[in-house]
């Protein structure tokens, strides 16, 4: 059996006396690539805060497997969090992704950039500034940041909202290789992305329900979504989530 990275017991979160998430228990396993969805103002976000350490639980706890691991995270930020008028390059990007690597030289540093760049095929953009960049080239600029420092868990919070449909099937590929020596866990709204995606679900919606493989039908969506949905496919790249109407 897989060893658990991350353990949450219990655990209750939320901002300024309004409790956001509720009771939630969740394992995030070596390897895993868990999918995590469920309605907006349901908690996502919140999760994902108590994971990063940004957020202290009201209650509860989350165990990580040890204490490197807590810098061991790499993460995916929504693009609106991104200000694309900052003046800085591609290159200063991902470098920024080994901040916490102190015993790098600066040749090892950007050795390493050099070739993070290079698998992620933005050569041809990595002096360029962000507010330059197509929405494939952000994309593919801050998963590299991502995983420069060879994460033990990579967090994508809502990776389709910007996604460059000519690079979609590409980034979903990495995704995969990635998820070779590194778990993974995606965000989205996106329930058809997520099911042909990934190897676990956990639907949020102020409390978490867990569900293991990707074999989930209408009924499990429904009741812990709190309404009607309907997932449309489009053979290996599925992307809509409607309500039915």
């Amino acid at each position: 059996m897989s060893k658990t990275l991350v353990k949450i017991e219990n655990m209750y979160a939320g901002y300024n006396g309004t409790v956001v998430l509720k009771a939630v228990d969740l394992q995030i396993f070596e390897q895993d690539f868990l999918g995590i969805i469920g309605p907006n103002g349901g908690g996502k976000t919140t999760l994902i805060k108590t994971v990063l350490g940004l957020l202290k639980p009201l209650s509860g706890r989350i165990i990580f497997e040890n204490d490197l691991l807590k810098n061991r995270i790499g993460y995916m930020p929504q693009t609106h969090q991104i200000d694309r008028k900052f003046p800085v390059s591609v290159s200063e990007v991902v470098e920024s992704g080994l901040i916490s690597e102190k015993k790098l030289s600066h040749q090892a540093r950007k050795a390493k950039t050099r070739e993070m760049i290079r698998q992620m095929d933005i050569e041809n953009a990595a002096d360029k500034a962000i507010g330059e960049l197509s929405g494939g080239q952000l994309q593919r600029t801050l998963l590299a940041r991502a995983v420069i420092n060879d994460p033990e868990l990579l967090i994508l919070d809502e990776p389709n909202s910007y996604v460059d449909k000519r690079f979609e099937a590409r980034f979903y590929e990495l995704l995969k290789e990635i998820n070779q020596k590194t778990a993974i866990v995606l965000v989205s709204h996106d329930i058809g992305t997520v099911i042909s995606t990934v190897k676990n679900i956990a639907c949020v919606n102020e409390t978490l329900h867990y569900h293991p493989g990707t074999d989930v039908d209408s009924n499990w969506l429904e009741e812990h979504w709190a309404c009607p949905l309907e997932v449309i496919v489009h053979g290996d790249l599925p992307h809509r989530v409607l309500k039915k109407h």
